[in-house]
């Protein structure tokens, strides 16, 4: 079955582009990035901050059994509403460096919009260590989530 979530990477670069179309107002998928509640629900982690505006930050902790299993945490550089994000992204206690992430949302009919992410990795050879993990379809499941929830928000 094909993805919903495309996920491109030219070879030896240090890039991808992803894109996703989704059937949500514009309003409704800018939401799903910033609102605390939604991104817990979609993204199956806890939001520790959450601070929507240029220099702000974010920090998401996912736990079992009272054990820390996944914690990231960045900084907005870019934020206008309904249309982009400009983030750092970091996993903490990973191999993988900061990588710098380009959100763009875009409204394609009034009941349909797109996001456009182009993420950027210090390296190529750390980009093709992200991609040989389930990467592609991990996201595609979390956008599948993301939809199927705020769908319910109408």
């Amino acid at each position: 079955m094909e993805l919903k979530t495309k996920v491109h990477a030219d070879n030896s670069k240090q890039d991808i582009l992803i894109t996703r179309e989704f059937d949500l107002p514009l309003e409704l998928l800018f939401r799903a990035y910033t609102d605390p509640e939604i991104v817990e629900h979609w993204m199956s982690t806890k939001v520790l901050k959450l601070d929507n505006r240029p220099h702000g930050g974010y920090q998401f902790e996912t736990s079992h059994d009272g054990q820390v299993m996944f914690r990231a945490n960045g900084v907005y550089h870019e934020f206008v509403p309904n249309k982009k994000i400009t983030r750092t992204f970091e996993m903490e206690n990973t191999p993988f460096d900061a990588q710098l992430e380009f959100l763009k949302f875009e409204e394609l009919t009034d009941e349909t919009s797109k996001l456009t992410m182009h993420v950027v990795y210090r390296s190529a050879e750390l980009r093709d260590e992200m991609l040989r993990m389930p990467f592609a379809a991990g996201l595609n499941m979390a956008h599948n989530r993301l939809e199927e929830f705020v769908r319910t928000l109408k």
